[in-house]
């Protein structure tokens, strides 16, 4: 059985068409039969046709496209998709940089990228664990605001009115947790 060929083609922005035209005809070049295109920012909250695309695909295809940044946003986002696409038993292939996780280099290549990701989250880490010990040393870490506590009267005032607890977590945007520890630390400061 012959692997069918599924390409994802993206540009940023609607003015890009000679972008997204070269996209297409090399994804067609390469022997894609589906291709799903998008004209979006990578930095969108949700690329709707890339998870059609990553929703399409079955086991033996492979998902190609034809830069990198063309698919993912980081290498952390790289990790993740490659990750669905293993999990559904899909191969990826970009064809810029000739990867193709179908063959034992492909997925070497793919293995040092997220190592290489990994290693930089961990540095990016400990410089911040580092830089607020540093301001705590100093007395200038705060720390973040307790954002949903600055809403206690509200909700004390909501439940007095007989609100439910998902109507008043709906109306001042807070989560579950923080409304029953609102209402924790008022039975605690009523003692």
């Amino acid at each position: 059985m012959t692997a069918v060929m599924i390409g994802y083609a993206r540009t940023s922005t609607n003015d890009q068409k000679a972008g997204l035209d070269a996209q297409l005809r090399d994804l067609q070049a390469a022997g894609c039969t589906k291709i799903f295109k998008e004209q979006l920012s990578s930095v969108a909250n949700t690329r709707p046709e890339l998870e059609r695309a990553l929703e399409f695909v079955r086991e033996g295809d492979v998902l190609v496209v034809t830069k990198l940044d063309r698919l993912a946003r980081s290498v952390a986002d790289l990790m993740a998709i490659t990750a669905a696409l293993k999990a559904k038993g899909v191969e990826l292939r970009i064809l810029t940089m000739n990867l193709d996780t179908s063959t034992p280099t492909g997925k070497l290549m793919l293995n040092l990228l997220g190592s290489i990701a990994e290693f930089e989250r961990e540095l990016m880490l400990e410089r911040q664990r580092e830089g607020i010990a540093k301001a705590k040393a100093e007395g200038k870490y705060k720390g973040r605001a307790p954002t949903a506590r600055l809403q206690a009267s509200h909700v004390l005032a909501l439940k007095a009115e007989g609100k439910s607890p998902t109507q008043i977590q709906s109306t001042l945007g807070i989560s579950r947790a923080s409304y029953f520890r609102i209402l924790k630390e008022a039975d605690i400061v009523s003692r």
